[in-house]
């Protein structure tokens, strides 16, 4: 491996706490993350990604995205079915070798492997994740009357530390590859992707940058001065070239740019739906500004020379359904589709959250949505902040907020949708609901979550127990396989600390008890203890057999609480969690 790449990936594991696995591990970590890691959402893990070891045919990363959303069960597959009518689908694998050249045979065993997975009866042996995926897989293909807008997709990432220089006899087999898998008639496109050093070099430090581009907005009018508004202009921004605003230099979707929406993408429901009739007809493509209320764009920097605009570090804080549907219609759009466009530059936070809120006002969003998705989420990040290290997590309620931040570990990094997972398993008591109806619990906020006048210590020990659980499964404490349970695990462990009843969420004993919980979970050893046990009582609630479709169901849930009421009555010790003074170190900020 060259020095840079080798830098690169040592930086990388650093900051991703992979320090303790080895160079094969974190560079197959690494590649995940590069290739197909910018098609995880919020609270998603790169580890999810990761099936390298025995029985993986060959694949060391793979991901299954379904309409935009990576799949971890079938239960998911079905509510995207139900909420859109339709299925577009995407298969990601990655090979991952350090070696400085690419390697026919290696290149073989791949797309043999990749093939092998599609196949009803594999030749190949596989390993539990893989297997997991592959029923996935026959789920998606099982709706395959819901493919109205096409076959899925299929892409293979082929990552080494060589250079590609399209030798022939390498061409030829990976032409092969492709071709085999297009005569299986299962996929509308295949794409064979080597990616060598200059290739990863090039896409690690567009990761680590600010997001920024440069377009024409000649139709504008400026906006008279605001406070804390440095620049702010409204017009019609041609599709053609809002299109590279919201799209990545590989063509896809930029997920991190509609963070500060309040509402996420929305499939294609019964106005968006509408909206993508509108883009498909000629005749009523041209009155698309007409009928649309358009894109808010808010950046930290803007530059303006004549009519070519530079943004940096922006963000769509309204209009996150329009975008999806202008990228999903890029096909058809020409320079007749205009976006109406306000495009404001400020740093200033509270002019920010005051624009999200008015902007979205519009729509269905209730008000205490946008109550707990802005100023709740401020007071979560100063009561994040308060804590001193070594027990400091970083609440970012601003995509990509610590992204360029030296000296920060990514791992300490908690996001609003990883937090959201975490609170709604531990004291929601709804690890089912955690990846496969995460949305429904977002519906929640402002009531069940992110209350205006709930404690904040609970959330901070949800994001915390999290933190702690990733810890063990990336150092191999915990088993991975117990990965696919890990929000029930969530569940068990707050029973330990603290049984049922809860307190209420605004009350001091709550606070007092997420103490005590604070410093269990710090301590390497109690927490370790505490992980094994809550393991161990899920695995025996699913009779040893972590599948994920029996896991992500509401019955499960309710198996899982059983045992811990049950586990909670025979030690009576864990009725009430005992005072001891607390050793939570905090500063003043």
């Amino acid at each position: 491996m060259d020095r840079v790449t080798k830098s690169l990936l040592n930086e990388f594991s650093t900051e991703h706490g992979l320090e303790k696995l080895d160079e094969d591990s974190q560079f197959e970590h690494f590649a995940a993350y590069l290739t197909i890691g910018r098609h995880l959402g919020d609270g998603d893990e790169i580890a999810d990604l990761v099936i390298g070891s025995g029985g993986d045919t060959g694949i060391d990363a793979l991901a299954i995205v379904v309409n935009g959303v990576f799949i971890e069960d079938a239960a998911q597959i079905d509510e995207l079915v139900t909420n859109s009518g339709h299925i577009e689908a995407s298969f990601l694998f990655v090979q991952a070798e350090r070696s400085s050249s690419f390697d026919m045979a290696k290149i073989g065993q791949f797309s043999f492997g990749v093939s092998d997975f599609f196949k009803e009866k594999p030749a190949l042996q596989r390993n539990r994740q893989l297997n997991r995926a592959a029923q996935l897989m026959t789920t998606i293909y099982n709706h395959s009357s819901r493919f109205k807008r096409g076959r899925p997709t299929c892409k293979m990432f082929y990552v080494t530390t060589g250079t590609w220089v399209e030798d022939g006899n390498l061409v030829a087999r990976k032409n092969s590859a492709v071709q085999e898998l297009l005569d299986t008639k299962l996929f509308a496109t295949v794409d064979f992707i080597p990616l060598g050093a200059d290739d990863i070099q090039d896409i690690y430090r567009e990761s680590k940058n600010s997001i920024s581009r440069e377009f024409e907005f000649a139709l504008r009018t400026v906006v008279p001065t605001v406070t804390a508004v440095s620049e702010a202009y409204i017009g019609l921004l041609p599709a053609t070239e809002f299109l590279p605003l919201i799209s990545d230099t590989r063509g896809d979707i930029l997920k991190g740019i509609f963070y500060d929406n309040v509402r996420d993408w929305q499939d294609f429901n019964a106005v968006n739906s509408e909206m993508r009739g509108t883009l498909a007809d000629p005749t009523s493509r041209s009155r698309f500004a007409l009928m649309n209320n358009g894109v808010t764009i808010i950046a930290k920097t803007l530059r303006a020379t004549a009519n070519r605009f530079y943004i940096e570090d922006y963000q769509i804080v309204n209009g996150c359904q329009t975008s999806h549907v202008l990228f999903d219609r890029r096909e058809v759009l020409d320079s007749t589709v205009m976006v109406p466009l306000r495009l404001i530059a400020t740093k200033d936070d509270d002019v920010i959250a005051s624009i999200i809120v008015a902007t979205n006002r519009q729509t269905e969003v209730r008000e205490e949505q946008l109550l707990a998705l802005s100023s709740f989420q401020k007071k979560l990040e100063a009561f994040f902040s308060s804590f001193d290290e070594p027990q400091r997590l970083y609440y970012e309620r601003r995509s990509r907020q610590y992204h360029s931040v030296t000296g920060v570990e990514k791992t300490r990094i908690v996001t609003p949708g990883s937090l959201i997972r975490a609170f709604a398993s531990m004291f929601l008591e709804e690890p089912h609901r955690a990846t496969k109806s995460y949305r429904r619990i977002l519906d929640r906020a402002g009531k069940d979550l992110f209350g205006a006048n709930d404690k904040l210590d609970p959330y901070y020990v949800a994001a915390l127990a999290m933190y702690r659980l990733e810890y063990l499964f990336r150092n191999q404490f915990l088993d991975k396989d117990f990965r696919a349970a890990r929000y029930e695990i969530l569940l068990a462990l707050r029973w330990q600390l603290m049984p049922a009843p809860l307190p209420r969420m605004n009350s001091n004993d709550m606070e007092r008890k997420c103490r005590i919980m604070i410093d269990a979970l710090w301590d390497n050893t109690e927490s370790e203890g505490l992980f094994r046990k809550a393991a161990a009582l899920v695995n025996r609630a699913a009779g040893g057999s972590l599948d994920a479709t029996i896991l992500r169901t509401e019955g499960f849930t309710e198996h899982v609480l059983k045992r811990c009421k049950m586990q909670a009555q025979r030690n009576a010790s864990n009725k009430a969690i005992p005072h001891r003074p607390s050793t939570v170190t905090r500063g003043k900020k």
